[in-house]
């Protein structure tokens, strides 16, 4: 894929009024794709097509349970956003998800979050700290937009995560229990404790308790300080019951595939920076460590011929699911403009142009609106395990995160008033 020698003294895309204007253009496409059917009158949302439209029951086959407990809380996340930019009718969407929350979602009886919800029951009632992570965002951004029971929710969700999944020994949370709280495996993971550390930092801007800052730091300093920098800053991804390294795991393809994937490293990059500057940039191995992950991604994950990450990767660094999805192109805009706005070095223009120049050219969907989620070593769309357009939260977030400082998150640069469209 050609790509245009970078003149060291052209402003950066992220300073310019034109592409920043064109950001926030790609933000309102994507909300008014996914609010156009997304809403599902008898609760939560509906899975979409790839037009856009809703997913019919059992489609496709052995397909995801319905209204998913990640689907929910991003849409709460995504659309509290949109509410802080001001768009209308965004609250409509945040009161249905944040109600689907409380009386579809919340197990009243044990406590706790299902993570799949039918029509008469739950269809998946495990409780899982990836779901419960993504909670604990919904909860905090909802609270920053001015919810009326998000206090409610972040209260609630806080005290699950503390009794239930935080491991104090381990400075983590342990993966999956069932519906009454009997663990369900010896298996812990780095994924839903990356987004937990995410979570955590928006409560902690939502509520400013230091508490939920020291647990995203101490996440940040066993998945990363601790194991990444022993692997050559190959990321790891699953881990036994006492985190020791289990290389030979092989799990869900969506959530917990074998080897290291790329797009985590990208995602760990920016998150480090942010945790860094909220916390007063006093713990000095952060912008190294995300340096590290940052480039050690585009070295082993990115196709230097065709473009676009793979999505898992060999213990070696080569390639082993060679599609390229779209959501690690999201992460890797947002490190490379967090590393951008940082650290200055012309690399990170480089990189943050390439990715939005594949990104634009292969992923965003011209015809029917959203980003295709997969696609083929051919550049073709391909299915499975994603199937249609199965989420905003990746891609809307690639658009904001340039118009935003880098001291916080989205919703929390909106609610201060700091994005920047000039």
């Amino acid at each position: 894929m050609t790509s245009f020698a970078l003149n060291p003294a052209a402003p950066k895309w992220a300073s310019l009024p034109s592409h920043r204007s064109w950001l926030l253009g790609q933000a309102d496409d994507l909300f008014a794709f996914f609010e156009r059917a997304s809403l599902n009158p008898l609760g939560g949302f509906h899975d979409l097509d790839r037009r856009g439209q809703p997913t019919p029951v059992g489609a496709p086959p052995g397909g995801r349970p319905g209204r998913a407990l990640h689907v929910t809380t991003r849409m709460v996340h995504c659309y509290s956003i949109a509410h802080l930019l001001g768009r209308p009718g965004a609250d409509a969407l945040v009161d249905h998800g944040m109600a689907f929350l409380w009386n579809g979602h919340r197990d009243a009886v044990n406590g706790g979050y299902f993570w799949g919800v039918g029509y008469d029951a739950p269809t998946d009632d495990s409780k899982q700290a990836y779901g419960h992570a993504f909670v604990l965002l919904a909860a905090s951004s909802a609270k920053l937009a001015g919810h009326p029971d998000a206090d409610r929710l972040l209260t609630d969700v806080s005290t699950i995560l503390h009794e239930r999944f935080w491991e104090e020994e381990h400075g983590a949370v342990a993966e999956e229990f069932s519906r009454d709280w009997r663990p369900l495996d010896h298996y812990r993971g780095q994924n839903s404790n990356m987004h937990l550390t995410e979570a955590l930092m928006a409560a902690f801007e939502a509520t400013g308790d230091g508490n939920y800052l020291r647990m995203a730091e101490r996440i940040a300093d066993l998945i990363v300080r601790r194991h990444a920098a022993q692997n050559a800053w190959r990321l790891p991804e699953h881990f036994t019951e006492d985190w020791t390294l289990d290389r030979d795991y092989s799990g869900s393809p969506m959530f917990r595939p074998y080897g290291t994937t790329p797009g985590h490293w990208l995602e760990w990059a920016r998150l480090l920076l942010q945790l860094w500057e909220m916390g007063g940039r006093r713990i000095d191995w952060m912008p190294g460590a995300a340096a590290s992950l940052f480039r050690q991604a585009v070295a082993d994950g990115w196709d230097a011929a065709t473009g676009g990450f793979y999505y898992t990767l060999e213990w070696d660094g080569s390639p082993r699911i060679r599609e390229r999805y779209w959501w690690p192109c999201c992460e890797g805009i947002g490190a490379a403009a967090f590393l951008n706005a940082i650290d200055g070095d012309p690399f990170y223009e480089e990189w943050y142009r390439r990715i939005w120049n594949f990104s634009a050219t292969r992923l965003i969907d011209r015809e029917h609106g959203g980003w295709h989620p997969q696609l083929g070593e051919d550049m073709q769309p391909t299915v499975n395990p994603f199937f249609g357009k199965p989420d905003l939260y990746h891609a809307l977030q690639a658009c904001l995160i340039p118009l935003v400082p880098t001291t916080g998150s989205i919703a929390g640069g909106l609610a201060q008033g700091r994005i920047n469209l000039g």
